[in-house]
C-alpha cells in the first residue's frame, strides 16, 4: 500500500547481456512544497545568475551561503578577496540534505521575499564528518 505522500514510479530496466526488460517499482516521496523547482505545482523558474557557495546558516525554508570573489585594484595592481552572503529558499524535499558546511548551487528566480531572490538548485559536495 502506498501512502498519500508517496508515489509509485514504474521504470523499465534492461538486464545486461540478455536484452530482456523487467519492470521495477520504486516509491518516491512526493514533495509537499508548492514552490519547489522540481516537484511543486507552482514551480519556481530558475533563470539568470547561478552561484556556488558554502552554507553558513540553515533556517526553516531558507539557507545562507557565502562565497569569495576577487576584485582587481588597478591603482595597486593587485587583487583583493571579498566575501558575499546570499540568502536562498530551501525546498522541503532538500531540507534534510543540506547542513552547515555543504557546498551547494543556487539559481536566481523571481523575488520571493524582501531578501530571497534565489532557490537551492542542488547539493554539490557534502561536508565531511570529523571523528
Amino acid at each position: 500500500m502506498v501512502k498519500k505522500t508517496e508515489k509509485k514510479i514504474m521504470a523499465k530496466e534492461k538486464t545486461q547481456g540478455t536484452g530482456k526488460v523487467k519492470k521495477v517499482v520504486e516509491t518516491a516521496i512526493a514533495c509537499k512544497d508548492r514552490l519547489c523547482p522540481k516537484h511543486g505545482d507552482r514551480k519556481l523558474k530558475m533563470r539568470g545568475r547561478v552561484f556556488q557557495g558554502e552554507v553558513i546558516r540553515v533556517l526553516p525554508g531558507r539557507v545562507t551561503i557565502q562565497f569569495e570573489r576577487m576584485i582587481k585594484l588597478p591603482k595597486y595592481e593587485r587583487y583583493e578577496k571579498r566575501k558575499t552572503k546570499v540568502h536562498a529558499r530551501l525546498p522541503d524535499c532538500m531540507s534534510g540534505d543540506v547542513v552547515v558546511g555543504d557546498l551547494i548551487e543556487i539559481a536566481e528566480t523571481r523575488p520571493i521575499s524582501k531578501m530571497i531572490h534565489f532557490v537551492v538548485a542542488k547539493v554539490i559536495k557534502v561536508k565531511e564528518k570529523k571523528e
